[in-house]
């Protein structure tokens, strides 16, 4: 199906920025927004918080405002990490539909307090630190409480999703992977290291979905696309996710630092429009004695929220002040919710249905229940300003707001049947009273980065690469050095290196050197210049 386009049909460059690991509540449910209802046109406010609490071990942990800017490890949000979250502890799920009816979002302490990263440490003594949520910077507000001066400027100058879910109850790379396909192909869970080489030993190098990609209807309709790290290059640190798909290489990525310039010459140019991915720099991922992520902008909860503030505020003052800024729509959002507590309950899902099949399905999940909320905004010339939507949306909206905006079918029965976010850039005449600088967020002190590292336990550099997303990151090296390769022999002694990768310390080594050459051929061999 082609979902109603119910944009300003001026509209046809869409900008997706996606961030990393923070609920809704964790970020602005102390906002205490009001506005006016999407729908209804009625005066309302965010759902936020208002004295919710978890029990744990005979004690009561209360949300609490000011949140640390910086986490020392990784909160759980794994697959069973999120059904203790929302269901509580000792819930089992072995498969089927998910336990919908015991959703209490009981168990996000519970599960803080006992949650264990092999080699990582992991656990803490300050187990409400889960409850903790920032306190964002309301107009007039006292700048004490000003944590979040851009992202709630944004929240309260457009239209901010208040029941914006991640796409299923599970970790980052599925749910990136729904924002991109409607679907994650089945996997229910972080990617293992033997995975991602069984991705890669197929003819197709790159992980496949059933219906493709949204970049492949893009290209069977004759729409371009555009991927930008947020980075100046030459860049060390991470790949960005979106090039684990088949069909999508790093040389389709550009840098942050070109963003406002391209916005001025090569946009303009492409008059069927452009849809446009950006991801964060995912900063340090081998530190071992330090926190992951850490000199990034991704907003992963091991780095400094800040950092994530200020690639907000660049990406959208480049926006705003281009000459395409009137015919442009961007969504912010958040892959999933990172450990952190949120206290709506989310709600069953259409399934894909896209014949995903088990080979990656880890728990039998049916791919039947939304994970948790995450901030979610829109933003347009033709955004009314101020205004809260009450309306269910997932990540799939982002695939179905595309087809909207560029009358294509969807991919699957999961963005067929989401809302898609063009009705919140409806207005018929362009705004003018639209803010074209945000305030400024801050920077740590050496004070914070210090405190943060006391904190910090140490990363065994001998435990297994199988954990969280590090073997995800090791695909998206592994996928791109196999595309420069330029016999089928060169591709097989890549894949016997991988292969022979068991730990940490190997991963370090072979990532530490493979990016700045993979950047480097990229720059050479793709379309950085377009």
């Amino acid at each position: 199906m082609i979902p109603i386009n119910n944009a300003n049909k001026k509209v046809k460059y869409v900008f997706v920025l996606m961030l990393e690991n923070r609920s809704f509540d964790h970020m602005l449910g102390f906002s205490g927004i009001t506005g006016t209802d999407a729908e209804t046109g009625k005066p309302t406010k965010v759902n936020g918080l208002s004295g919710q609490s978890n029990q744990y071990d005979g004690k009561t942990y209360p949300v609490a405002g000011n949140a640390d800017w910086q986490m020392p490890f990784d909160p759980g949000h794994e697959f069973m990490d999120v059904l203790e979250q929302l269901c509580g502890a000792g819930v089992n799920y072995k498969g089927g539909p998910y336990p919908t009816n015991k959703i209490n979002n009981a168990g996000f302490v519970s599960n803080y307090a006992t949650t264990t990263s092999p080699g990582e440490g992991g656990a803490t003594s300050n187990f409400g630190e889960i409850m903790k949520c920032y306190s964002p910077a309301l107009l007039g507000a006292p700048t004490p409480f000003a944590q979040l001066p851009v992202l709630t400027a944004l929240a309260k100058e457009f239209a901010v999703c208040d029941c914006w879910y991640s796409s299923l109850p599970g970790p980052t790379w599925p749910n990136r992977f729904f924002v991109h396909a409607a679907s994650s192909g089945g996997l229910d869970h972080s990617p293992t290291s033997e995975e991602i080489l069984d991705w890669e030993s197929n003819p197709l190098s790159g992980y496949t979905f059933p219906n493709k990609s949204i970049f492949d209807r893009l290209n069977a309709n004759n729409i371009k696309w555009w991927i930008y790290e947020g980075a100046a290059y030459p860049v060390t640190g991470s790949i960005p996710n979106v090039t684990a798909i088949e069909g999508v290489h790093q040389y389709d990525v550009s840098y942050i630092s070109r963003f406002a310039s391209d916005l001025g010459s090569w946009y303009p140019q492409q008059k069927n429009g452009v849809y446009t991915f950006i991801e964060p720099n995912y900063g340090d991922l081998t530190n071992y004695n330090y926190p992951k992520y850490t000199g990034g902008q991704s907003q992963h909860p091991e780095d400094d929220v800040r950092n994530g503030e200020a690639f907000i505020k660049q990406v959208y003052e480049a926006l705003v002040n281009s000459t395409i800024w009137e015919e442009s729509m961007l969504i912010i959002t958040y892959d999933e919710h990172g450990g952190f507590y949120d206290h709506v309950a989310p709600t069953k899902a259409p399934e894909p249905n896209d014949n995903s099949g088990s080979t990656y399905n880890q728990y039998g999940f049916l791919f039947d229940q939304y994970g948790i909320r995450v901030p979610a905004i829109v933003i347009s010339a033709y955004t009314p300003k101020n205004v809260i939507d009450h309306r269910v949306y997932d990540h799939s909206s982002v695939p179905a707001t595309v087809a909207a905006v560029y009358n294509m079918e969807t991919l699957t029965d999961r963005d067929g049947k989401a809302n898609n976010v063009t009705w919140l850039a409806s207005l018929n005449n362009a705004r003018t009273d639209v803010p074209t600088t945000l305030p400024s967020p801050g920077v740590a002190t050496p004070a914070e980065i210090e405190a943060v590292a006391q904190r910090h336990r140490p990363i065994d550099p001998e435990s297994t690469v199988d954990h969280g997303n590090l073997p995800g990151f090791l695909h998206l090296v592994l996928k791109a050095e196999k595309e420069m390769a330029t016999t089928e022999a060169e591709k097989q002694l890549i894949m016997e290196k991988y292969k022979q990768i068991k730990t940490k310390a190997q991963a370090k080594v072979v990532m530490e050197e493979a990016i700045p050459r993979i950047q480097a051929w990229a720059e050479v061999h793709g379309r950085s210049n377009h």
